[in-house]
């Protein structure tokens, strides 16, 4: 007989994001450029969400407000109902460029940010697994330049998840890797998400990417972005490629996005 405890689900610590008539322009020379149109989007405890959109339309400022990198200009972002005004520990963002600094291990890349808060001596241990997280226990000393870029950026995601963050704010991180290195990538964050209850939000240009990962696909206009689709993944994890709904989906996220002609 199954005991109750045995069949409790884990607790979710991902944070719950809320944007509320969010709009942002940039001061030009020349005027003003507006980037966001008064976007309304919620992000669930636990939820992974993806930005899909014409280069250039947004999504990447959208993120930058989200993760506290800078103010919006007009409208309210939230967390767990208090307003997000810097960037915090809880909230960490992933790029498509690892950013390892050459001179430091794997190790000590992935340790930064508990050096940066103090924590590093009380809290090593954290480390350790972290890396143990991603696969990388064997190469905790080796340098950036042994890494290959698969490898490089599992450090990246280690060097986020060192922190529990609540909201894993990811740019396009799986971008700059080759084609099977990137379907190898896409399932081993999904398993990351899916042990750490993180929420995340993810911009890509990929559409398979984002149906693939997201339980939530966000479609937005060209700029200044609007939200013009919400397409809701319904497939359980782990995914299948060549299942039929994917296929679906995928022809109707290109319709919205204007791509669908020559499918």
């Amino acid at each position: 007989m199954v005991s109750a405890t045995a069949l409790q689900v884990p607790t979710t610590v991902g944070a719950h994001i809320e944007l509320s008539a969010v709009s942002h322009w940039f001061e030009l020379s020349g005027g003003v450029l507006q980037v966001l149109d008064n976007i309304d989007l919620e992000v669930q405890p636990g939820e992974f969400v993806a930005l899909l959109g014409p280069s250039g339309c947004g999504k990447s400022t959208l993120l930058r407000l989200v993760a506290g990198l800078e103010p919006a200009t007009a409208g309210r972002i939230t967390q767990n109902g208090e307003a997000i005004a810097r960037p915090d520990p809880s909230r960490i963002v992933v790029f498509q460029d690892p950013t390892l600094y050459p001179w430091r291990t794997v190790w000590d890349n992935v340790a930064l940010g508990l050096q940066a808060r103090g924590l590093l001596k009380t809290q090593r241990s954290r480390v350790d697994d972290a890396l143990k997280r991603v696969g990388l226990t064997a190469f905790a000393r080796s340098f950036p330049h042994q890494l290959s870029g698969g490898m490089a950026q599992r450090v990246a995601l280690a060097r986020a998840l060192v922190n529990d963050p609540q909201l894993l704010v990811l740019d396009e991180p799986l971008g700059k890797l080759d084609s099977l290195t990137r379907i190898a990538m896409q399932s081993e964050l999904v398993n990351l998400w899916q042990r750490a209850r993180f929420s995340a939000l993810l911009v890509t240009h990929d559409v398979e990417e984002a149906l693939f990962l997201a339980g939530r696909v966000i479609i937005l206009s060209d700029r200044p972005a609007r939200i013009t689709a919400q397409l809701t993944v319904d497939l359980p994890y782990p995914r299948h490629r060549g299942h039929p709904r994917l296929a679906e989906l995928r022809h109707e996220a290109l319709r919205h996005l204007g791509l669908d002609a020559t499918w």
